[in-house]
């Protein structure tokens, strides 16, 4: 997984192989998101990570195993932060790219919040 270590806890009766597939769906969900996700994205945007397991997971079940429903229910997360964003006067900030905007200089990062 791209040098990303995942640990889950699980009870004795529990299934491990099945942990191991929502592991597994858990980082390709988080590849399709991010697009080759690295430790960087689950840094800058460790709440995206969250709610994308939220999504997955509810009360340690599995509650989504369709990949498609999680996404489609990202996207339109986005799409609603994206226009309150707006409606606030933020503009169209993406808060997509976050390790990008890290790696700005502060001046360059205030310049595009004023755009």
């Amino acid at each position: 997984y791209a040098s990303l270590f995942f640990i889950a806890g699980i009870d004795m009766e529990d299934n491990e192989l099945i942990t191991l597939e929502i592991i597994h769906r858990y980082v390709e969900i988080l590849d399709r998101y991010f697009g080759n996700v690295c430790e960087l994205d689950l840094i800058f945007n460790f709440q995206k990570a969250y709610f994308i397991l939220d999504e997955m997971i509810m009360a340690g079940e599995l509650q989504e195993p369709s990949k498609r429903s999680v996404i489609r229910a990202i996207v339109q997360q986005d799409e609603i932060e994206n226009q309150e964003n707006t409606e606030r006067g933020w503009g169209d900030i993406k808060l997509e790219g976050v390790a990008k905007t890290a790696l700005l200089s502060l001046q360059e990062f205030k310049q595009s919040l004023t755009r």
